[in-house]
Order: structure tokens, then sequence, then C-alpha cells
């Protein structure tokens, strides 16, 4: 069956219409506070129920006993801490209060501040990152966050712009794709990448043990050099097109600003996905991990510690083409010399699309490199 939503019901914290009129138009008497992209990205999240149970920003109690027992105070499994900072300077409002939270003056959510406190960032960064490295990405965003927190419910307001909302899916909208077609077991896919035949061969040996596949990139802010997200949306469409049984799998985006959290981060994309009703999660090699702060596999042994998560997760070890072999497999089946191996290189790959030459049959689909090249500049930062 289609999995229950974590914590056993889906949130949805939407300001009615009659509300959110009633707000904006008084909203000269709420204090306003200006908040990052990555908040308004946590906002929508919350508000429909993909970080279910949780209804706003972690309270320092929820906040300690997540990073320190990767639960939630009430016991329920939770590892990445959904906080909201603000610099002392721009604290006028007390705990009780009621704000507005803005995105570029866009109201975008009000907030019951039920807490307003301190926490210690070396300590936070330590916890969650496993490091207190500031060439971490999540360290670095860590130590330039406000020095308080304030905890509380929120009511969704406005979302922010979003020109992919024909690939946008809620966790509503999938329970009931799921359910029209007829699938008891979902497995997903978290990808940040274009499609190569690795990410293939990984999604299609999922899907033989279930009933369909949810691929889910994440759209969000990227650095210099990754594909754009049109790109690899369009890719997929492409590699759906040609080479996915119809009606096997679905293509959804979900916006979410990654931390690369490693372990940490493995289990919250799986929660996420629970939530958009998922039975299964695909755990590769080194999953949300970045530089070399994790161990290739410790995303996979992580589970060990949550086997009552409520979502099964399937392990792979690293696909890659063997000569030998004449295919792609892994190291589990695959008896031959690392000299036989061609393991697929997300930074080969990009450098010969940027070179003009079609990567070789087994690193990637012809269709899907014609899709890429159809764009004059596939990658961020290259206009």
């Amino acid at each position: 069956m289609v999995s229950k939503p974590h914590g056993g019901k889906l949130v949805k914290r939407l300001m009615s219409e009659k509300a959110k009129e009633r707000t904006l138009e008084e909203k000269n008497s709420y204090i306003r506070i200006s908040i990052s992209e990555r908040a308004a990205l946590d906002l929508e999240n919350i508000a429909y129920g993909i970080y279910s149970p949780l209804d706003g920003f972690l309270r320092e109690d929820d906040l300690i006993s997540v990073l320190n027992d990767m639960h939630l105070s009430d016991g329920l499994a939770w590892t990445i801490p959904i906080v909201l900072d603000v610099n002392e300077g721009n604290i006028n409002f007390t705990e009780g209060d009621e704000i507005l939270l803005c995105y570029n003056e866009l109201p975008i959510a009000k907030m019951d501040v039920d807490n307003i406190y301190k926490y210690n960032k070396k300590e936070y960064a330590q916890k969650v990152f496993k490091t207190t490295d500031i060439n971490h990405p999540g360290v670095a965003n860590t130590y330039k966050m406000g020095d308080y927190l304030i905890g509380g419910d929120i009511k969704l307001i406005n979302e922010i712009p979003n020109k992919f909302s024909k690939y946008t899916l809620r966790p509503e909208d999938t329970r009931k794709l799921f359910k029209k077609n007829t699938w008891k077991t979902i497995v997903a896919f978290q990808t940040r990448n274009v499609p190569h035949l690795g990410h293939e061969y990984l999604q299609k040996s999922a899907l033989t043990f279930v009933d369909g596949l949810f691929i889910n990139p994440v759209l969000g802010k990227k650095k210099k050099g990754d594909y754009k997200d049109e790109v690899i949306l369009k890719a997929y469409e492409t590699l759906f097109k040609h080479y996915y049984p119809k009606d096997s799998a679905v293509l959804a985006t979900v916006r979410y600003e990654m931390r690369y959290a490693g372990p940490r981060e493995a289990i919250h994309h799986a929660i996420m996905r629970k939530n958009f009703g998922c039975t299964h999660f695909i755990v590769g090699r080194d999953h949300a991990g970045v530089g070399n702060y994790y161990g290739p596999y410790e995303a996979q042994e992580i589970f060990k510690n949550f086997p009552d998560l409520g979502i099964t997760p399937m392990f792979f070890k690293e696909f890659f083409y063997c000569k030998k072999c004449k295919g792609i497999v892994n190291e589990k089946i695959c008896p031959h010399p690392m000299e036989d191996r061609e393991y697929f290189s997300g930074t080969k790959i990009r450098n010969m699309i940027v070179e003009g030459k079609e990567p070789p049959e087994y690193f990637m689909r012809k269709e899907v490199y014609e899709t890429i090249m159809s764009f004059e500049n596939p990658f961020v930062g290259d206009e």
C-alpha cells in the first residue's frame, strides 16, 4: 500500500482565501521580517506536507532533540533541522506575536512566534554535518546564519514564482496519482543531474521489484557548471519517451535546497518521499554527500538506526561499464579488476558535452545527449 505520511497525518498549512485577503489588507499592522529563498522553499514544503509532521519551524526542544538524537522531542524520527534564523537586530517582536515572513517584499506566510532562542553554530554544524570545516557548504551556510532561531506554526499565504509548475506535484497529488495507477509499491529516486546509463540501470533495477517509479528531481539553488533545471527535466522526458514502459514511471519536481549533510540528509530525503506516498527509496553511493566528508556507503549504513522509518531503503553499489562483462554491472556482480571498469563520471560526461563530443553509448543514451545539445547553453553560468 501507498505509505502513510510521516507521523500518520499529511500536514496542510494553507491560508484560506478569505483569511489571506484579510491578512494582506492588514499587512501594515504586522511586524514583517525578510527571509531567504531556502526559508521560503521550506515554508512551501511545510505547508504542503512534504515535511510532515512539521507544522512550522522547529522550537528549541525539537532542535535539541534532532541534533542529539535524530528524533523530534515526541520520539518521531527527524534528522535535518528545519529552522528560521534571524539576527538580533531584527528581533522587534516577542514570543506570542504573529508576524509576516516576506521574500523579496512578498508576504509568504504568517507565523505564530512560540519560541525565540540562541543556539551554538559550531555544535549545530558538527552534529548535522559531522564537521566544522568551513569548506563544507552546509557548514559555511550555518556560520552565515543569524544568531537566533524562531520557532512556531505557520500558514502559507503565497508561493515564490515557479516556472516549472507543470512538473510540480504535491503529496496530495502524487497519492491520488499512485492510487489511480493502482500502484501499491512505489520507489523514489532523487536526482540533481541529467540521466546517464548508471542512473537508468539503478532506477530500472529498483523498478523490477515494485509497481512504479517516482523520479523526483530537486530544483533549487545551483552552482556554476551544474545543468540547468530545464535541461534535466527535458533529458528525463526524453528518457521516459524512449526507454521506459508507459505508465511505469512518474516525473515530478520538488523545490528544496540541498544541505549536503550526507547520512542525515539521506534519512530526510526518504521521509520526504514517504510523505509523497512512496514505499521505497533508492540510496546509492555517497547520497547527499560532498567532497570527502562521508564514507561512500555511510548514507546506507545509517538506515540501520531507523528500522521503523516507514519507508524501505533500497541499497545499490555503484554501477559501471565492464569491458569483460560487456555491460553495465556493479561490484556485487562483476569479478573483474579495476582496469576493466569504466565508471560513470559526471565530470567526464560534462567535459565531453562541453567539447561537443557524444559520450559512448554505454555512458549516455544518444537521445538524451541530443536533447542536452539542443540547448544553446545547458549549464548554469554559461550565458
